[in-house]
C-alpha cells in the first residue's frame, strides 16, 4: 500500500486539481512559450515516459531554450538524460544551443554562482540576471539545492521564494522553475521536509512551477512510498534501498538504464530524465495525459 506524505502537507498541492497541475496552455503548438498561469508540479506521478506524446517532445525541443544550474545533485537531471539517450534514442537528446535537432539544455552556464547555495543564498539571482541579459532567447531557468534545504530556516527559504518572484516579475518571458532539496534521511519531521513544504505550499498557492525532487525520490516507479522511512538522497530508507531493491527485481536495459548519477542510484538518475522531460513537455504546452 502506499502511504501518502502527511495529509497536511498535501492539502495546499491537492488543492490544484489533477497530478500535475496544468498551465494555461493548450496542446503542444509551435509559438512563443507563454508565461504559467495556474503552475504546476512536477513530482512522482510525472515519471512515466511513454506518456509524453512525441509530438510534445518535439515540440519542447523546437521552442525551450532552457539554462539550469546545479551542482552534484542536480546533475541527476543531466545524468538520467544522458543515459536516456542511450535507452532510448536521440528523440531524447539535448546539447547547449539545441544543434542538430536536439532540446536546448545550457547545462552550468552562469557565471558567479553555482547552485542556489554557492557561494551563498543570493548569488544565483545576479547570476541569472546577468546571463538572461546576455541571452534574451533563454526562456526557462530551473536552479537546484545541493544540500543547503537540510539547514535552511524558514527565513531562508522565505528570501529564496522573494528572489524567485523578483525574477518573475523583472523577467516576464521567462518561465522560473522552484526546485525542492534532495532527502536527507531526516523524516517527515525534519527541517528538510518542512522547508520543502514550505517550497511547497507557496508555488501552490501562487501558481508556481515547482520540480518537487523530494517527492521524486519518495517513491518507486510502482509508486511504493518511503518518505515515512527516512530515506536518503542515495534510496537508502530504514530497512533497505528502494532503488537498489526495485533494480534487483526488474530487467536492466529493459525496465531500467544504467548510469551513475551524484549520490544516489541509476534508478533515481531514470525517475529524475523521466520527470524532467514530463516538465520540458508540460513547459512546452503538453496538458498532461488525456489532455
Amino acid at each position: 500500500m502506499r502511504t501518502p506524505l502527511r495529509r497536511q502537507d498535501h492539502g495546499a498541492r491537492r488543492a490544484l486539481a489533477g497530478a500535475c497541475i496544468a498551465l494555461i496552455l493548450a496542446g503542444c503548438a509551435e509559438g512563443p512559450v507563454a508565461p504559467a498561469v495556474n503552475g504546476m508540479t512536477i513530482d512522482h506521478e510525472c515519471r512515466t515516459l511513454a506518456s509524453i506524446p512525441r509530438e510534445c517532445i518535439e515540440s519542447a525541443k523546437s521552442r525551450l531554450h532552457i539554462a539550469y544550474g546545479h551542482t552534484s545533485h542536480g546533475s541527476q537531471l543531466i545524468t538520467g538524460m544522458t543515459g536516456l539517450v542511450g535507452f532510448k534514442g536521440t528523440l531524447y537528446a539535448f546539447n547547449s544551443g539545441g544543434t542538430g535537432g536536439a532540446l536546448d539544455l545550457r547545462d552550468t552556464p552562469f557565471a558567479g554562482a553555482s547552485d542556489l547555495g554557492n557561494p551563498d543564498r543570493t548569488a544565483w539571482t545576479g547570476a541569472t540576471r546577468t546571463y538572461l541579459a546576455a541571452n534574451p532567447d533563454v526562456n526557462v531557468v530551473i536552479w537546484s539545492w545541493c544540500g543547503q534545504v537540510s539547514s535552511a530556516t524558514r527565513a531562508d527559504i522565505d528570501a529564496y521564494l522573494d528572489l524567485m518572484t523578483g525574477l518573475e516579475r523583472d523577467f516576464p518571458s521567462v518561465k522560473f522553475v522552484y526546485m525542492t532539496g534532495h532527502l536527507d534521511g531526516t523524516g517527515l519531521g525534519g527541517n528538510l521536509h518542512l522547508r520543502n513544504q514550505q517550497i511547497r505550499d507557496s508555488c501552490a498557492t501562487n501558481g508556481k512551477i515547482l520540480y518537487d525532487f523530494e517527492d521524486i525520490e519518495s517513491y518507486d516507479p510502482d509508486g511504493v512510498y518511503f518518505g515515512d522511512r527516512n530515506p536518503n538522497d542515495n534510496c537508502d530508507y530504514t530497512g533497505g534501498n528502494w532503488a537498489l531493491e526495485w533494480q534487483g527485481s526488474h530487467v536492466k536495459g529493459v525496465d531500467w538504464f544504467d548510469c551513475s548519477p551524484a549520490h544516489t542510484q541509476a534508478l533515481n538518475g531514470n525517475l529524475k530524465a523521466y520527470a524532467a522531460w514530463w516538465l520540458w513537455a508540460r513547459l512546452a504546452g503538453w496538458g498532461g495525459p488525456g489532455a
